[in-house]
């Protein structure tokens, strides 16, 4: 996303278009969204630099009129806006399939606060990376297959293609969930779905999503293939046993929600949960698949709105058939000790996965905990703190590091310099910080950055970022430490010197496809 944002609101289509073209014929702005979200109502979204699109909301709620519902205007949104606002939508949609569930008002509000409770999201709810959004497009899909069991209505096949197809672009791992539900609604009475049309329909939307990101597969020879391979055989994964895989479950779930999931799982093979019973499967099958695959501990985490909203349902039907619901102020009381409950749980383990304390009080912290933080790959060893945490250190103080050898060349000796950084997050680091410091774009062949190649740059001089000295000597002829890297926060392999190395003995631009790092 750009600099700024604005949004507008309005209660007539029509007008609606008619805003979205004032707004992006009066300044240089990118249309984002301009669509009907409801029956007579429009939303405009547009994105720019702060300036342009200052200018073009202003005259969009010009144009709108007495159209307008309501207006927002962001000028330079942090980039963790976004992971923030999918958290929003997760605890907004799990509390949404509770309802499809038979939740009313108190099990809505607990599936809620059960979606706002596990530890694993508040590091995903702030980070820009595709497992934010993970656990919106499970859900959205799952809450699609209760509206059809609910309805009856096999239509709702298009809405779970459309969540699935956009899900796909994302993170591929949504295709497991289609593939832990298939057999957890041939086990129910719901498998008559299964044999309806519509999911031919659904099929052929979420393909059709998914059509550019197949052909770029096909036509690259399957990456994603070629990295499962290349990190399965590098080791790099820390193996968990059943029991710590299991155990780090109940840890990133939050303690305090296990009873509700275990609830909720139990509420799905009951009589009350009988029609949703699939999604009991469904669960069931994803733990055991991951468990099983040696998973890291993660990559299940999106499986649990499923269990949570029905945790929420099960212990809302617990309060109103116990002799509680004849003692208003007992069923009040708990009620509210419920949410006390995960308040407390959440904010025992909070310094852990979100950054509220200062770092030498969250040293002492994590110095006195019960229980190790959980490693998910071996690099991690040596790292003082979490790696969610640690990645987060030294970037920017690199990348000045990078520039202060850069600018001690000579301007002809710079047009010749490549910065080639040895992993995706030192090159995105040089990208993203780089226009500050007056540096060119990095290289590296790392990932998608192998695919974007050496540009003009042959090897004849490259700072390099990320690699030991010994390890550069075989590949140049000179190789020199400009510059050393001491945080001690970082991730230790990110703690390797700047290189000034001259006279690559082989030209980057015909030995670019030997030296590629897919993994």
């Amino acid at each position: 996303m750009g600099p700024a944002l604005a949004v507008i609101e309005l209660a007539s289509i029509a007008r609606g278009h008619r805003v979205a073209d004032a707004m992006c014929k009066r300044a240089p702005v990118r249309l984002v969204r301009a669509d009907a979200i409801s029956p007579g109502k429009f939303v405009v979204l547009v994105e720019g630099d702060v300036a342009a699109v200052d200018e073009s909301f202003r005259v969009g709620v010009d144009v709108a009129g007495d159209r307008v519902v309501d207006t927002l205007f962001l000028p330079q949104p942090h980039q963790t806006l976004w992971p923030a606002l999918a958290g929003a939508a997760r605890i907004i949609l799990t509390a949404a399939f509770a309802r499809e569930l038979g939740a009313n008002k108190f099990g809505t509000a607990l599936a809620a606060a059960l979606a706002a409770t596990p530890a694993v999201w508040y590091v995903n709810d702030h980070q820009f990376a595709m497992n934010a959004f993970e656990p919106l497009f499970w859900t959205g899909c799952a809450f699609a297959l209760a509206r059809m069991i609910h309805t009856n209505n096999p239509k709702w096949w298009l809405v779970f293609g459309f969540i699935a197809g956009l899900g796909l672009e994302n993170k591929y791992s949504i295709a497991a969930f289609a593939f832990f539900l298939l057999p957890g609604l041939l086990l129910t009475p719901q498998r008559k779905f299964l044999f309806s049309p519509w999911i031919l329909a659904g099929g052929f939307t979420a393909l059709l999503f998914f059509l550019p990101n197949l052909l770029w597969n096909i036509q690259h020879h399957w990456p994603f293939l070629e990295l499962m391979r290349n990190i399965r055989a590098s080791g790099r994964d820390v193996v968990s046993s059943p029991a710590a895989f299991l155990a780090q479950q109940i840890l990133i779930m939050t303690p305090a929600t296990l009873p509700f999931w275990l609830g909720g799982l139990w509420f799905y093979f009951s009589a009350a949960g009988e029609k949703f019973r699939a999604f009991g499967w469904t669960f069931i099958f994803a733990i055991s698949f991951f468990l099983l695959a040696h998973g890291k501990n993660y990559y299940s985490a999106p499986a649990y709105p499923l269990v949570l909203a029905a945790g929420a349902v099960a212990a809302e039907n617990f309060l109103a058939k116990t002799n509680l619901a004849a003692r208003p102020r007992m069923s009040a009381a708990l009620k509210v000790a419920v949410f006390v409950w995960l308040f407390v749980g959440i904010m025992l383990l909070l310094p852990i996965v979100f950054p509220v304390l200062p770092i030498d009080a969250y040293l002492r912290y994590q110095k006195h905990l019960p229980f190790g933080v959980p490693k998910s790959e071996h690099n991690q060893d040596q790292a003082i703190l979490p790696q969610h945490y640690a990645d987060e250190f030294g970037w920017e103080d690199m990348v000045s590091r990078v520039a202060a050898v850069y600018h001690s060349l000579t301007p002809e000796e710079q047009s010749r310099t490549a910065i080639f950084a040895n992993n995706y997050g030192e090159a995105g680091a040089v990208d993203f910080f780089g226009s500050r410091y007056g540096l060119p774009k990095a290289i590296c062949t790392h990932q998608n950055y192998f695919l974007w190649g050496p540009r003009n740059f042959t090897g004849e001089i490259v700072i390099r970022i990320g690699i030991k000295p010994e390890d550069a000597r075989d590949a140049y002829e000179s190789v020199r430490v400009a510059a050393t890297l001491d945080n001690p926060y970082s991730m230790p392999f990110e703690k390797n010197p700047i290189l000034l190395c001259r006279h690559r003995k082989k030209n980057l631009q015909t030995d670019w496809p030997n030296i590629k790092n897919w993994d």
